[in-house]
């Protein structure tokens, strides 16, 4: 389904632990070591030591999932549901001082790219990407810590993927992202592709006219795609004693493309921060975001990824708070435990559509190259929890264990 078990682990493991047992602190080594070693993998994100030479670096992953659901009578009866979630491949590498990464995935019911650029480091501080890359928008590089992501995945605002180009300055204090995308990583509206819900991340597909369904695909002429979008996000990093905190903004800005001609424009805002003490994480964010099309008051948009269609406010504002501790433990292959509770409001929804809140409480297991995550998500109007961002639903719950082996 969503992302790979290794997430929360990662995006945690950014805890620097003030600890002076030689035991623990070999621990914490191995625990970052891991931690560089999957991010790479995870979301190709990652900055090539010009020193190291040419090299090309194969790896990838294989994914299962159980999952008990409250709101499916059938999966009840059978006492959950054991699936194969997915196959994963991944290249990464540097040749004449150019560097790439790919990663290709396999489900059971789509295969997709999920990312594949090809960059260059200009200097220690400054890198330029070209490709399918991560939109920097929000936390980077998850806004969450669990296997469901916040709610902002679903409405294509965490974890985006899109083509386009990108350019990163890290400074000792601040970093700096300025992106152009012209389009989502489909080919936007007159992309080559025969299925456009078959997609690692949410895409506005359509614009969702009175009437129809919500999981609907668009109707003749009112398909749309994402073109000519401009991101802008600044961080900087302040320490105060032994917190370390991050405090950003992030700006989007773009145009829709609809297909009986029609324009239409794009817009998101938000404010973050991160904070680390000891071991312990917090991630706050507020996000605003708003689609126009021109001579229509369209209040809900078509989204598309995951193998169907959904339903998003064509307006809405969102709020996350996310707070996680990394425990490294000795039991038996089990070297390192990051509990953490979740929570996503989306609320202010055009066309006064429900509310949608997710809570996700869970640990994230790691044991050599296998990671699990155990999660139990309470939520309303949340996709892939009996709901949709449309608000069909009531409150539902869900237990979820994916597992997964990196190689």
């Amino acid at each position: 389904m969503i992302r790979s078990a290794l997430a929360a682990f990662c995006t945690t493991l950014m805890l620097s632990a003030n600890v002076s047992a030689n035991a623990i602190n070999t621990t914490d080594d191995e625990i970052e070591e891991l931690k560089a070693r999957i991010e790479k993998l995870e979301s190709g994100n990652e900055e090539v030591d010009a020193d190291r030479g040419d090299f090309v670096e194969f790896g990838g992953a294989a994914r299962f999932q159980y999952s008990y659901e409250n709101y499916n009578s059938e999966n009840k009866n059978r006492g959950g549901d054991a699936d194969f979630d997915l196959f994963r491949l991944d290249v990464d590498g540097s040749i004449d001082d150019v560097i790439f990464s790919a990663q290709y995935r396999w489900y059971q019911y789509m295969n997709v790219v999920h990312h594949a650029w090809v960059g260059y480091n200009f200097d220690e501080n400054q890198q330029g990407k070209i490709g399918v890359t991560q939109v920097p928008f929000g936390i980077l590089t998850w806004a969450s810590n669990s296997y469901f992501f916040s709610s902002n995945f679903y409405l294509g605002l965490e974890d985006d993927y899109d083509l386009g180009l990108n350019y990163t300055y890290r400074g000792d204090k601040n970093r700096l992202d300025l992106a152009f995308f012209k389009n989502d990583e489909l080919g936007g509206l007159d992309g080559y592709v025969s299925d456009r819900t078959d997609s690692y991340s949410y895409n506005i597909v359509g614009v969702r006219l009175s009437g129809e369904g919500i999981y609907d695909a668009p109707s003749v002429g009112y398909s749309a795609g994402e073109t000519n979008t401009v991101n802008v996000r600044y961080v900087h990093d302040i320490a105060l004693n032994e917190v370390e905190i991050e405090l950003g903004v992030s700006l989007q800005a773009g145009q829709l493309a609809i297909e009986n001609g029609t324009d239409g424009k794009n817009r998101a805002a938000a404010l973050h921060g991160v904070a680390n003490y000891d071991r312990w994480n917090l991630k706050l964010q507020l996000t605003e975001y708003k689609y126009d099309v021109d001579g229509m008051d369209a209040e809900r948009m078509v989204v598309a990824a995951y193998g169907f269609y959904d339903t998003i406010a064509a307006e809405a504002t969102s709020y996350m708070a996310n707070l996680a501790y990394s425990l490294p433990v000795n039991i038996g292959p089990i070297s390192n435990l990051t509990f953490y509770n979740d929570y996503s409001l989306v609320t202010n929804k055009s066309a006064n559509l429900e509310d949608t809140f997710m809570n996700v409480t869970g640990v994230a297991i790691t044991s050599g190259g296998l990671f699990t995550y155990v999660d139990f998500v309470v939520a309303e109007n949340q996709p892939f929890v009996g709901g949709s961002m449309a608000g069909d639903g009531g409150v539902n719950k869900r237990v979820n264990i994916n597992f997964g082996y990196y190689f």
